[in-house]
């Protein structure tokens, strides 16, 4: 990892006492996709989104383990020197809302909370399926249910894209927005031949998604950006 800049930073560290991370796996576990666990049993992104955040606040996140002993996350975050910074204003008063029903599918229910709260603080109505599988169930029963399905690309037992590929054969209208943490996973081309509306890259802010789902509800022609490009 890059050292920290020069400056003050707060710092939270978090350690356990459990089997800790063997030292071979170490220089890995920030990497996206990277899991210890068996197929279909997790994705890996959760570290790597962590890692995202804290970078882009300016920060680090550094982890000593000793295997058999436990192990400790630090997380660096930069002070502010200056606290006279103007407020922002209220998210309600510039971003775009609505009140149509969405479909979020997510294997990681934090990832799936987060992005609801973000729409119902909005007006959406918002229904969150953790397993791709029922959440295609779920389309197939009530194909009319929703106005836009928001699914992850990297899911156990059925991806993104097929999952989208599926839901898209039910109904060819419905919007699709996919959500990638991993540029290689997908591109744009394959997303659009797909009858998918948008890409957007995890982590993602309310910035980004409350303009890009209402234009995808407004029928707008999003440009696809590959999520290579969206990672920069």
């Amino acid at each position: 990892m890059d050292p920290l800049k020069a400056g003050r930073y707060g710092v939270l560290a978090i350690s356990d006492t459990g089997c800790g991370i063997p030292a071979e796996e170490m220089g890995s576990i920030f990497e996206p996709y990277f899991t210890t666990k068996d197929v279909g049993e997790g994705t890996g992104l959760g570290l790597a989104v962590v890692h995202g955040i804290i970078s882009g606040y300016g920060g680090d996140i550094q982890v000593t383990s000793t295997p058999g002993q436990g192990s400790c996350f630090k997380v660096f975050l930069p002070c502010i020197e200056n606290p006279d910074i103007p407020e922002k204003p209220a998210l309600a008063e510039h971003l775009p809302g609505g009140t149509e029903h969405i479909l979020i599918v997510d294997d990681e229910l934090v990832i799936a909370r987060v992005g609801a709260r973000m729409l119902e603080r909005k007006g959406y109505r918002v229904t969150i399926r953790t397993s791709s599988i029922e959440a295609l169930n779920l389309f197939k029963n009530k194909p009319q249910a929703f106005d836009l399905v928001l699914t992850d690309m990297t899911m156990p037992n059925l991806t993104g894209d097929r999952l989208a590929a599926e839901v898209l054969a039910i109904r060819p209208d419905i919007p699709v927005v996919l959500c990638t943490g991993y540029s290689k996973k997908i591109d744009a081309d394959t997303a659009t031949a797909l009858g998918i509306r948008a890409l957007i890259m995890k982590p993602f802010s309310t910035h980004d998604m409350l303009p890009l789902v209402r234009r995808v509800l407004d029928g707008e022609r999003v440009k696809m950006e590959s999520a290579e490009s969206l990672s920069r």
